[in-house]
């Protein structure tokens, strides 16, 4: 069994460290009644109740009623559950994508569904319209929603690599959004840039930032793009 010792500034990311999805062994000799998604989906409450300060594997034990030794069958550490948790609650963000992106992509492969079950939405789609500029708003919004929501979701971004499935899944929609905007070069690798602070920054200040500020700041955010996107030889 792993132990539970913090591996510092040397640790590998739990969607890198190899046979992150346990082996055999662990599952066959771990207590019953745990399994990894049942500690990450209580590991999303108990962030959501008490905040990233007052999380700990005893109190996250303690609410699953098991010692803290028994998670530690499932995670090497604190950090890989948070890892997993970050992950778990950008899959509750819907992403916008075109008609063509939706018919061109492909299936989920079967070992990754098993890894990462699905999220349901935390609330209802809003209509998307007006083109890219539309789903992007659209996009934005949910994140300021999510964040909003899940008050710990921020800092855990800025302190992990934040490359699990569901963020990788939420950059490729960003990317396709950009794609529609017609800017290639510099000026698409500035608007990434732009719209990627815009919502870790913006948007991580979700409480203290107004809903009628922030929907003016994205505003002028959206508005640049478009200026810079008219601008391009041959728009």
């Amino acid at each position: 069994m792993v132990t539970a010792a913090d591996p510092g500034d040397t640790r590998t990311s739990v969607w890198l460290a190899p046979g992150h999805t346990a082996p055999a062994r662990r599952r066959s000799e771990a207590p019953s009644g745990l399994d990894r998604d049942r500690i990450t989906g209580a590991t999303v409450r108990l962030l959501d109740a008490e905040g990233l300060a007052r999380f700990s594997m005893r109190r996250l034990a303690a609410g699953l009623g098991v010692t803290a030794m028994s998670l530690y069958w499932y995670v090497d550490t604190k950090h890989d559950l948070l890892e997993l948790a970050l992950d778990r609650a950008l899959g509750e963000l819907q992403l916008p994508r075109t008609t063509a992106a939706a018919r061109a992509a492909p299936a989920e492969p079967a070992a990754q569904a098993a890894l990462v079950p699905p999220v349901a939405p935390a609330a209802p789609v809003p209509p998307v319209q007006d083109g890219w500029p539309g789903r992007l708003r659209a996009l934005a919004c949910g994140y300021r929603r999510l964040l909003t929501e899940h008050p710990w979701v921020a800092p855990l971004t800025a302190a992990y690599p934040n490359i699990g499935p569901h963020a990788r899944a939420f950059d490729s929609a960003l990317q396709r959004l950009l794609d529609a905007t017609g800017l290639a070069g510099a000026c698409r690798t500035g608007a990434h840039l732009a719209v990627s602070q815009f919502l870790h920054g913006c948007g991580g200040a979700a409480r203290r930032t107004s809903d009628g500020d922030f929907a003016l700041a994205l505003d002028v955010l959206i508005a640049g793009i478009e200026a810079k996107a008219a601008a391009r030889p041959g728009a």
